[in-house]
């Protein structure tokens, strides 16, 4: 078992550089763009439909009010997403790029959005045939906007663009420069759709979805659930965060076919279409990376090991609600030799047996759009349609899970127990106390960063408690990495939570040219700022003393 982890964590600089393409990190971050409005928009379905589970059902008129907002929200996914991801790999793009020659990221937002309707929607006599404007267009949003930054990238890098004279304000000259850039982008895409929509007789948008299809089918079969869960939980044991490398490939899946299965929910069919946002967030990480939420309950209340009690108890809250770094890196279970096998598979034998349950006994697959902090059991049962066999499914798969997990943990419990027993009891680490100096963090701006925006809300909680215990003014806030190019202005000092740290050199670059602070720390020590106020306060005191 040694010799395997040792050979995976020899590929993990690989696996790293993966996950800081511009591009795949591109389209995480224009879904993470997006979220607000996929969140927004569930509701509405959520209010128009799950009634008709009781028998209860909207008139027409009134069901058409009800999805109105989402119709103008999710069905215009696709047009959003180019847009947003456009601007982030604008974004990425620009850290190469010499400050005084930067691509607007605004215009090539636009670009993106304007470039995205030429090839992907078709126009009708009273406005847009809007098939291919949400879910369902997502790839090609994504091609347009990497075909739209790279043109203006090209023409930035060399110039070609309208001088004005000195005399002309920047604002005003920075729109004519922008011109030519969007002008080439919008021709090109233009003539591509001319020629492809005469020779394939369908828009881009179409076509691609067809060309996809059969890797969409292979991928929602035992082995590409296999494949991607495994996957993101292997990749995650050796302290790469998975989903920032498996996600970006099945994304637009994702979303095509929740889509579809609620189009064939309401005309009375089955729902059986399993890759999906909900199996990703509910039944593979039930608890987070790894299906980690029984495994903590182990530790909370049957270990008999103290240090794993305490472990369990702490990070009991957090894993309820998809929140697993803390019991990840407390525990630990990631580079954990004990924990390699439950960890890996059981995320893989849980959708597995979710499809076993969606292809045999009938159980609707989800639907629905939950947010991702949704404990598990709920998510499963909320976002597959409020049934006996979802119901039934969330129960099983619990005790599956503990099936799983439970001779791993019995050994691990046993060893730590060892271990305190030759120590004389369990003992909480002291570390040398630091005087904070007022002077240094008072009024000062911190951000926390992660994968979701959840596990950096730990830290910025803490150490907003740490700063009011002494009477300190520090202003804390938690996001997630790709949504922060904006914030970073207002901020003193960026803090990265482990699973986004090897972007750590990226944040530097964007940190340098603002003339501010940032920092990552590893899994361990991040754990323990999150339950110590004071040591939280005291490690943003260490940094910006540097000053």
């Amino acid at each position: 078992m040694d010799a395997l982890i040792g050979q995976i964590e020899k590929a993990k600089p690989l696996f790293e550089k993966v996950s800081r393409n511009k591009y795949l990190k591109a389209i995480r971050d224009g879904f993470m763009s997006a979220m607000p409005v996929v969140l927004f928009s569930s509701i509405f379905m959520l209010i128009a439909y799950v009634p008709n589970i009781f028998g209860f059902y909207w008139s027409e008129d009134i069901e058409t009010m009800i999805l109105k907002p989402y119709n103008y929200s999710m069905g215009l996914l696709a047009v959003l997403v180019a847009g947003a991801t456009a601007k982030n790999l604008c974004d990425s793009l620009n850290r190469d790029m010499p400050v005084n020659r930067q691509i607007n990221n605004i215009s090539t937002f636009m670009a993106a959005i304007v470039g995205f309707m030429v090839v992907a929607v078709d126009s009708i006599e009273d406005g847009f045939a809007s098939g291919y404007m949400g879910s369902k267009g997502l790839l090609t949003a994504f091609l347009v906007a990497f075909i739209v930054c790279n043109v203006y990238k090209f023409c930035v890098k060399r110039n070609i663009t309208i001088r004005m004279p000195e005399e002309v304000p920047p604002n005003i000259s920075q729109t004519f420069a922008d011109v030519i850039p969007f002008a080439i982008s919008i021709i090109i895409l233009a003539l591509f759709d001319i020629v492809f929509r005469h020779f394939a007789g369908m828009c881009f948008a179409a076509a691609v979805i067809e060309f996809f299809k059969p890797i969409f089918t292979a991928a929602d079969g035992y082995l590409g659930l296999a494949i991607i869960y495994g996957a993101m939980s292997l990749f995650w044991f050796v302290g790469i965060q998975g989903p920032s490398i498996v996600e970006p490939a099945v994304s637009a899946i994702y979303y095509v076919n929740i889509a579809a299965n609620l189009e064939l929910y309401q005309t009375g069919a089955h729902a059986y279409n399993i890759l999906t946002p909900g199996v990703q967030q509910f039944v593979a990480t039930l608890g987070g990376t790894g299906a980690t939420l029984v495994v903590t309950l182990m530790f909370a209340f049957m270990a008999k090991s103290k240090e794993l009690k305490a472990v369990g108890r702490a990070s009991s809250i957090p894993v309820l609600f998809g929140v697993n770094e803390p019991i990840l890196f407390g525990a630990p279970l990631i580079l954990n030799p004990i924990f390699f096998i439950p960890f890996v598979f059981a995320p893989i034998l849980n959708v597995w047996l979710f499809k076993i349950f969606v292809d045999f006994l009938g159980m609707n697959s989800f639907m629905y759009i939950l947010p991702w902090t949704t404990p598990g059991p709920l998510g499963i049962i909320l976002g597959c349609g409020i049934s006996i066999l979802s119901i039934i499914f969330a129960v099983f798969i619990l005790a599956v899970d503990f099936v799983v997990y439970y001779p791993f943990f019995k050994v691990y419990d046993k060893q730590k127990c060892e271990e305190e027993a030759l120590k004389g009891g369990y003992k909480q680490e002291e570390d040398e106390h630091i005087e904070v100096s007022n002077d240094v963090v008072n009024e000062k701006r911190v951000l926390v960063l992660c994968a979701g925006g959840g596990t950096s809300g730990l830290l910025a909680n803490a150490l907003s408690k740490g700063a009011a215990e002494k009477g300190i003014s520090i202003i804390t806030a938690a996001g997630s990495y790709g949504a922060h190019y904006d914030l970073l202005k207002d901020y003193d000092l960026v803090v990265l939570a482990p699973q986004v740290a090897n972007y750590y050199e990226d944040l530097k670059k964007d940190t340098d040219r603002l003339g501010i602070k940032c920092a990552s720390c590893d899994g361990k020590k991040y754990i323990e700022l999150t339950r110590n106020p004071q040591k939280a306060l005291e490690f943003v005191f260490s940094i910006l003393e540097g000053e």
